[in-house]
Protein backbone atom coordinates (compact mmCIF):
# COMPACT_ATOMS: atom_id res chain seq x y z
CA UNK A 1 0.00 0.00 0.00
CA UNK A 2 1.07 3.58 -0.58
CA UNK A 3 2.86 5.23 2.32
CA UNK A 4 0.75 8.12 3.59
CA UNK A 5 2.10 11.27 5.21
CA UNK A 6 0.15 13.91 7.05
CA UNK A 7 0.80 17.40 8.39
CA UNK A 8 -1.77 18.95 10.74
CA UNK A 9 -3.04 16.57 13.42
CA UNK A 10 -5.41 19.07 14.98
CA UNK A 11 -9.09 18.54 15.81
CA UNK A 12 -9.93 17.62 12.22
CA UNK A 13 -6.62 16.00 11.36
CA UNK A 14 -6.63 13.61 14.29
CA UNK A 15 -9.88 12.06 13.15
CA UNK A 16 -8.64 11.83 9.56
CA UNK A 17 -5.40 10.17 10.67
CA UNK A 18 -7.16 7.63 12.86
CA UNK A 19 -9.39 6.55 9.99
CA UNK A 20 -6.48 6.21 7.57
CA UNK A 21 -4.79 3.89 10.06
CA UNK A 22 -8.00 1.90 10.59
CA UNK A 23 -8.02 1.14 6.86
CA UNK A 24 -4.54 -0.35 7.04
CA UNK A 25 -2.43 2.37 5.43
CA UNK A 26 1.05 3.00 6.86
CA UNK A 27 0.98 6.57 8.19
CA UNK A 28 3.70 9.03 9.14
CA UNK A 29 2.83 12.41 10.69
CA UNK A 30 4.88 15.50 11.39
CA UNK A 31 5.46 16.46 15.00
CA UNK A 32 4.13 19.94 15.77
CA UNK A 33 3.07 21.84 18.87
CA UNK A 34 -0.36 22.40 17.33
CA UNK A 35 -1.10 18.68 17.12
CA UNK A 36 -3.62 16.96 19.31
CA UNK A 37 -2.08 14.31 21.60
CA UNK A 38 -0.63 11.54 19.44
CA UNK A 39 -0.64 8.69 21.95
CA UNK A 40 -3.57 6.81 20.44
CA UNK A 41 -2.07 7.10 16.95
CA UNK A 42 1.37 6.02 18.09
CA UNK A 43 -0.20 3.00 19.76
CA UNK A 44 -1.58 2.03 16.34
CA UNK A 45 1.86 2.13 14.75
CA UNK A 46 1.90 5.67 13.36
CA UNK A 47 5.43 7.03 12.85
CA UNK A 48 6.54 10.62 13.33
CA UNK A 49 9.12 12.94 11.75
CA UNK A 50 10.21 16.40 12.76
CA UNK A 51 10.19 18.34 9.46
CA UNK A 52 8.11 18.58 6.27
CA UNK A 53 11.19 17.66 4.27
CA UNK A 54 11.62 14.41 6.17
CA UNK A 55 7.94 13.60 5.69
CA UNK A 56 8.20 14.10 1.94
CA UNK A 57 11.24 11.84 1.76
CA UNK A 58 9.46 8.97 3.54
CA UNK A 59 5.96 9.02 2.02
CA UNK A 60 4.18 8.96 -1.34
CA UNK A 61 0.81 10.61 -0.69
CA UNK A 62 0.86 13.61 1.65
CA UNK A 63 -2.23 15.23 3.17
CA UNK A 64 -2.22 18.77 4.53
CA UNK A 65 -4.79 19.72 7.17
CA UNK A 66 -3.61 23.13 8.33
CA UNK A 67 -5.32 26.40 9.17
CA UNK A 68 -4.94 28.51 6.05
CA UNK A 69 -2.89 29.71 3.10
CA UNK A 70 0.05 31.11 5.16
CA UNK A 71 0.45 27.75 6.91
CA UNK A 72 0.31 25.86 3.60
CA UNK A 73 3.00 28.12 2.15
CA UNK A 74 5.18 27.70 5.24
CA UNK A 75 4.91 23.92 5.12
CA UNK A 76 5.74 23.82 1.42
CA UNK A 77 8.47 26.42 1.07
CA UNK A 78 9.70 27.24 4.58
CA UNK A 79 12.85 25.93 6.21
CA UNK A 80 13.12 22.21 5.45
CA UNK A 81 9.95 22.63 3.36
CA UNK A 82 8.00 19.75 1.93
CA UNK A 83 8.92 20.60 -1.66
CA UNK A 84 12.60 19.95 -0.94
CA UNK A 85 11.85 16.39 0.16
CA UNK A 86 9.15 15.23 -2.27
CA UNK A 87 9.96 12.15 -4.33
CA UNK A 88 9.11 11.90 -8.04
CA UNK A 89 5.51 10.79 -8.47
CA UNK A 90 4.38 11.94 -5.03
CA UNK A 91 0.89 13.41 -4.65
CA UNK A 92 0.14 16.37 -2.38
CA UNK A 93 -3.46 16.63 -1.17
CA UNK A 94 -4.81 19.93 0.18
CA UNK A 95 -8.46 19.12 -0.43
CA UNK A 96 -11.12 21.39 0.99
CA UNK A 97 -13.45 19.71 3.47
CA UNK A 98 -16.67 20.45 5.27
CA UNK A 99 -18.34 19.18 8.45
CA UNK A 100 -16.76 19.11 11.90
CA UNK A 101 -14.26 17.17 14.07
CA UNK A 102 -17.12 14.87 15.07
CA UNK A 103 -17.60 13.69 11.49
CA UNK A 104 -13.82 13.57 11.00
CA UNK A 105 -13.57 11.05 13.84
CA UNK A 106 -16.46 9.08 12.34
CA UNK A 107 -14.90 9.02 8.87
CA UNK A 108 -17.83 11.03 7.47
CA UNK A 109 -16.30 14.24 6.12
CA UNK A 110 -17.32 15.90 2.87
CA UNK A 111 -14.42 16.55 0.50
CA UNK A 112 -14.31 19.10 -2.32
CA UNK A 113 -11.45 18.10 -4.59
CA UNK A 114 -9.77 20.00 -7.40
CA UNK A 115 -7.58 17.71 -9.52
CA UNK A 116 -7.09 16.17 -12.93
CA UNK A 117 -9.17 13.03 -13.33
CA UNK A 118 -6.25 10.59 -13.34
CA UNK A 119 -4.78 11.82 -10.05
CA UNK A 120 -8.21 11.96 -8.45
CA UNK A 121 -8.90 8.31 -9.24
CA UNK A 122 -5.45 7.32 -7.98
CA UNK A 123 -5.90 8.87 -4.53
CA UNK A 124 -9.63 8.29 -4.07
CA UNK A 125 -9.15 5.04 -2.08
CA UNK A 126 -7.25 7.06 0.53
CA UNK A 127 -9.92 9.79 0.59
CA UNK A 128 -12.60 7.11 1.04
CA UNK A 129 -11.00 6.22 4.39
CA UNK A 130 -12.23 9.39 6.04
CA UNK A 131 -14.91 10.90 3.77
CA UNK A 132 -18.56 10.04 3.25
CA UNK A 133 -19.13 12.34 0.27
CA UNK A 134 -16.38 13.20 -2.21
CA UNK A 135 -17.06 15.84 -4.85
CA UNK A 136 -14.64 16.19 -7.76
CA UNK A 137 -15.22 19.86 -8.53
CA UNK A 138 -12.86 20.23 -11.48
CA UNK A 139 -9.23 21.23 -11.87
CA UNK A 140 -6.89 22.30 -9.07
CA UNK A 141 -8.42 25.24 -7.17
CA UNK A 142 -12.08 24.49 -7.87
CA UNK A 143 -12.49 22.58 -4.62
CA UNK A 144 -11.32 25.52 -2.55
CA UNK A 145 -13.64 27.90 -4.38
CA UNK A 146 -16.58 25.65 -3.54
CA UNK A 147 -15.39 25.42 0.07
CA UNK A 148 -15.51 29.19 0.39
CA UNK A 149 -19.05 29.26 -0.98
CA UNK A 150 -20.09 26.47 1.38
CA UNK A 151 -18.50 28.04 4.45
CA UNK A 152 -20.06 31.40 3.76
CA UNK A 153 -23.53 29.82 3.68
CA UNK A 154 -22.85 27.54 6.65
CA UNK A 155 -21.17 30.06 8.95
CA UNK A 156 -23.51 32.79 7.80
CA UNK A 157 -26.56 30.73 8.74
CA UNK A 158 -25.07 29.93 12.16
CA UNK A 159 -24.45 33.65 12.71
CA UNK A 160 -27.99 34.61 11.70
CA UNK A 161 -29.49 32.04 14.11
CA UNK A 162 -27.08 33.11 16.86
CA UNK A 163 -28.17 36.73 16.51
CA UNK A 164 -31.84 35.68 16.57
CA UNK A 165 -31.21 33.46 19.61
CA UNK A 166 -29.56 36.37 21.41
CA UNK A 167 -32.60 38.52 20.68
CA UNK A 168 -34.89 35.74 21.90
CA UNK A 169 -32.87 35.44 25.11
CA UNK A 170 -33.14 39.17 25.78
CA UNK A 171 -36.87 39.03 25.03
CA UNK A 172 -37.46 36.24 27.54
CA UNK A 173 -38.45 33.62 24.95
CA UNK A 174 -37.71 30.13 26.24
CA UNK A 175 -34.87 28.44 24.31
CA UNK A 176 -36.97 25.28 24.01
CA UNK A 177 -39.73 27.19 22.23
CA UNK A 178 -37.22 29.06 20.06
CA UNK A 179 -35.65 25.80 18.88
CA UNK A 180 -38.98 24.01 18.44
CA UNK A 181 -40.54 26.75 16.31
CA UNK A 182 -37.47 27.07 14.07
CA UNK A 183 -37.23 23.29 13.79
CA UNK A 184 -40.84 23.02 12.62
CA UNK A 185 -40.56 25.97 10.27
CA UNK A 186 -38.17 27.65 7.89
CA UNK A 187 -35.29 27.78 10.39
CA UNK A 188 -34.65 24.04 10.38
CA UNK A 189 -31.30 22.82 9.08
CA UNK A 190 -27.74 21.84 9.93
CA UNK A 191 -26.96 25.20 11.55
CA UNK A 192 -29.83 24.89 14.01
CA UNK A 193 -28.91 21.27 14.79
CA UNK A 194 -25.35 22.30 15.59
CA UNK A 195 -26.51 25.13 17.86
CA UNK A 196 -29.24 23.11 19.56
CA UNK A 197 -27.05 21.55 22.30
CA UNK A 198 -25.77 24.99 23.28
CA UNK A 199 -29.29 26.40 23.45
CA UNK A 200 -30.86 23.49 25.31
CA UNK A 201 -28.03 22.01 27.40
CA UNK A 202 -26.41 24.83 29.36
CA UNK A 203 -23.93 26.02 26.79
CA UNK A 204 -22.77 22.70 25.32
CA UNK A 205 -20.58 23.56 22.30
CA UNK A 206 -19.59 19.99 21.41
CA UNK A 207 -21.72 19.94 18.26
CA UNK A 208 -19.88 22.89 16.70
CA UNK A 209 -16.28 23.01 17.84
CA UNK A 210 -15.30 25.68 15.34
CA UNK A 211 -13.56 28.79 16.62
CA UNK A 212 -14.66 32.34 15.97
CA UNK A 213 -11.16 33.16 14.72
CA UNK A 214 -11.39 30.42 12.08
CA UNK A 215 -14.83 31.66 11.09
CA UNK A 216 -13.52 35.20 10.70
CA UNK A 217 -10.63 33.89 8.60
CA UNK A 218 -12.98 31.93 6.32
CA UNK A 219 -15.32 34.88 5.85
CA UNK A 220 -12.29 37.01 5.01
CA UNK A 221 -11.26 34.53 2.32
CA UNK A 222 -14.81 34.48 0.98
CA UNK A 223 -15.22 38.25 0.76
CA UNK A 224 -11.86 38.47 -1.04
CA UNK A 225 -12.92 35.72 -3.44
CA UNK A 226 -16.26 37.41 -4.11
CA UNK A 227 -14.58 40.78 -4.67
CA UNK A 228 -12.06 39.23 -7.06
CA UNK A 229 -14.99 37.64 -8.93
CA UNK A 230 -16.84 41.00 -9.01
CA UNK A 231 -19.71 39.37 -7.10
CA UNK A 232 -21.81 41.21 -4.54
CA UNK A 233 -20.91 40.37 -0.93
CA UNK A 234 -22.86 42.90 1.11
CA UNK A 235 -24.39 40.31 3.44
CA UNK A 236 -21.09 38.43 3.76
CA UNK A 237 -19.33 41.61 4.86
CA UNK A 238 -21.92 42.19 7.59
CA UNK A 239 -21.60 38.61 8.85
CA UNK A 240 -17.82 38.90 8.88
CA UNK A 241 -18.09 42.13 10.86
CA UNK A 242 -20.28 40.42 13.47
CA UNK A 243 -17.82 37.55 13.92
CA UNK A 244 -14.69 39.69 13.78
CA UNK A 245 -16.11 42.00 16.43
CA UNK A 246 -16.09 39.10 18.88
CA UNK A 247 -12.56 38.14 17.91
CA UNK A 248 -11.44 41.73 18.55
CA UNK A 249 -13.09 41.48 21.97
CA UNK A 250 -10.81 38.57 22.85
CA UNK A 251 -13.18 35.69 22.09
CA UNK A 252 -11.44 34.35 19.00
CA UNK A 253 -10.53 30.99 20.56
CA UNK A 254 -14.10 30.32 21.69
CA UNK A 255 -16.43 28.05 19.74
CA UNK A 256 -19.06 29.67 17.54
CA UNK A 257 -22.13 28.79 19.67
CA UNK A 258 -20.74 31.06 22.41
CA UNK A 259 -21.45 33.95 20.06
CA UNK A 260 -25.07 33.81 21.27
CA UNK A 261 -24.08 34.91 24.77
CA UNK A 262 -21.63 37.53 23.52
CA UNK A 263 -24.21 39.12 21.19
CA UNK A 264 -26.83 39.05 23.95
CA UNK A 265 -24.44 40.85 26.28
CA UNK A 266 -23.88 43.80 23.94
Amino acid sequence: MKKIGMIGIGLMGHGIASNIVKHGYPLTVMEHEGNQPLESLLAQGVKTVKTPRALGAETEIILLCVTGAPQVESVLTGADGLITGLKPGSVLIDAAMTRTPKEAAEGRLNLLVGSDARTFEAVKPVLDCFAENIHHMGEVGAGHQMKLLHNYVSLGTVTVIAEAAACARKSGIAPEEFVDVLHKGGGWGAALERLKPYLLNDGDTSNLRFSLSNASKDLGYYTTYAADTHADHTVAAAIKQTITQECDAGHGDEHMPNMIAYIAAR
